[in-house]
């Protein structure tokens, strides 16, 4: 049986007007049956936990098939076979995992593994990856060459277990797998993601924009699909406080990407991020000279225990008295691993969070004790 491979590439236009979705429960349940005639032979398989969020979204939940190890939303996901592991063992302090990941990245091998024999069972149609980073999630030249050896050792089947004694006139049945892989970097590629993913699994035009419009509706109006260029007007006319985003604890690095759109949208002005490029360490001299008023720590990969966690062991570290939002009790923690790390359709959740911290509002009744809470040394 051949096995080709293809990757997704889609010129995927949005109008500014368009918006996001609601999950599975809420999505939209109305099907173009021209478009999506062959939606009971779809066979997804998401290695991005983002990406899984998306596809439930957009109303495809009952035809995932297979998960990363970190995928755990919706919680009916967590029911699905995995088909990747980390190569490093994943429990630690923040030092010790990141001296594991780079001690990987500094011998030219992969952070994870694709469980080819996972996916040979699975037989998907669809697998979904990323491009953005090789330490959040599987990389897209790992999920290549899993689907290639998988390609080698279907053909290699197929030869061994041939019965015919003379050569078939017909070629040989051929088995199609599509690789989509994502590459978020600001607010407005979630769109855009949502919409490849939207068209890659057949979902007609309507109803993605459909889709993609009562999430973003959720969020500010503005007036360019971009927000950068409009958070110094924001700031200029509307002063808020200085907020630092820390996403990692031990070494120090500041949250980038999406999460200073995310800050000027709640009212902030983020004083070490920059948005669209990738998160980037800092110093305790680079924090000390910013003394943010408020500070939100969002560990990638952490839930709001090891987050405090993490806290605690950072403020056991000398500088950490002498800034600001110490002195004032504004240090707040996040489930950075549910909301602020995935670059899915709950990012507007994690606005909703950056707005209650920052404008001192009552957490939302349904993320009590699981969003966030102030950190209490």
């Amino acid at each position: 049986m051949a096995v080709s491979v293809d990757i997704a590439v889609y010129d995927v236009t949005i109008d500014d007007e368009c918006g996001l979705s609601e999950y599975a429960t809420h999505a939209d349940d109305t099907v173009d049956m021209d478009i999506e005639q062959n939606r009971q032979n779809l066979r997804i398989v998401s290695l991005i936990p983002s990406a899984t969020e998306i596809v439930a979204a957009l109303g495809y939940g009952d035809r995932l098939v297979g998960r990363s190890h970190e995928c755990d939303y919706p919680a009916s996901v967590e029911a699905l076979p995995v088909c990747t592991e980390p190569k490093f063992d994943p429990v630690g302090t923040s030092e010790q995992i990141h001296q594991r990941v780079s001690d990987l990245l500094a011998s030219a091998l992969s952070v994870y593994r694709v469980k080819t024999d996972v996916l040979a069972q699975l037989r998907p149609t669809h697998i979904i990856t990323q491009a953005q980073c090789e330490v959040c999630a599987v990389s897209l030249s790992d999920v290549e060459k899993a689907v290639s050896d998988l390609m080698a050792a279907n053909l290699m089947s197929t030869v061994l277990t041939s019965t015919d004694t003379e050569p078939s006139p017909q070629e040989p049945a051929t088995e199609h797998i599509q690789i989509v892989s994502l590459q978020p970097a600001r607010l407005s590629d979630l769109w855009t993601d949502m919409a490849t993913v939207a068209a890659a699994l057949g979902k007609s035009q309507q109803a993605t924009a459909s889709a993609i419009d009562r999430l973003k509706s959720r969020l500010p109006s503005m007036t360019s699909g971009h927000i950068t260029s409009e958070l110094t007007t924001l700031a200029t006319s509307a002063p808020g406080p200085k907020v630092a985003c820390i996403e990692w604890t031990e070494p120090l690095m500041a949250a980038g990407n999406w999460v200073p759109e995310l800050v000027a949208l709640a009212g902030g002005i983020d004083c070490l991020g920059n948005a669209g490029t990738h998160s980037d360490w800092m110093s305790w001299e680079d924090l000390l000279a910013a003394d943010p008023d408020i500070i939100v720590v969002l560990p990638c990969g952490y839930n709001l225990a090891q987050t405090r966690q993490a806290t605690n062991a950072l403020a056991a570290q000398s500088p950490w008295s002498q800034l600001k939002a110490v002195k004032n009790g504004e240090v707040y923690l996040t489930d950075g691993n549910q909301y602020f790390n995935r670059p899915g359709p709950r990012l507007v959740e994690s606005y909703d969070i950056l707005t209650e911290i920052i404008h001192r509002k009552e957490p939302d009744p349904a993320r009590l004790a699981a969003g966030w809470e102030k950190f209490r040394p």
